[in-house]
């Protein structure tokens, strides 16, 4: 039975009807999910082992606030970037298995914004190494 023009459809998406708290409460339990299906992918796993080694070491390689921040955001903005490249690459593939000209296009962005921040990151500590021992 569909509801009366007078009732509300309800939405398909129930943490749309949500609000507060409640919502803010399943939207972090999404989040956990996202990362635990991140972790299932090795360039993912391999960034996140790399993270629990270089963002200690931001600590000890800045010399200032301002440095730390920097160095353990490249890191962490890698980690973001490769979350959305797979969630591109996860929904081109849910579309369909078949090869097609956009689908290639939009999976080589993520793929290409992977790289670009990945060469953010390795310059960042590259120039911040190079300071430390020549200029430390």
């Amino acid at each position: 039975m569909s509801p009366s023009p007078t009732e509300p459809t309800p939405p398909v998406n129930p943490q749309k009807a949500r609000s507060g708290l409640n919502r803010v409460w399943h939207a972090a339990g999404y989040s956990i999910e996202g990362l635990r299906a991140g972790w299932n992918e090795k360039a993912f796993r391999q960034e996140a082992i790399a993270a629990m080694v270089l963002l200690p070491a931001s600590l000890w390689l800045g010399q200032s606030w301002v440095e730390v921040v920097l160095l353990a955001g490249t890191v962490v903005i890698v980690m973001i970037v490769e979350l959305l490249n797979t969630g591109i690459e996860t929904a081109i593939d849910r579309i369909g298995p078949e090869w097609h000209d956009l689908s290639k296009r939009a999976k080589d962005m993520g793929s290409a914004a992977v790289l670009l921040a990945l060469l953010l990151c390795m310059g960042t500590w590259a120039a911040a190494i190079f300071q430390r021992i020549f200029h430390g």
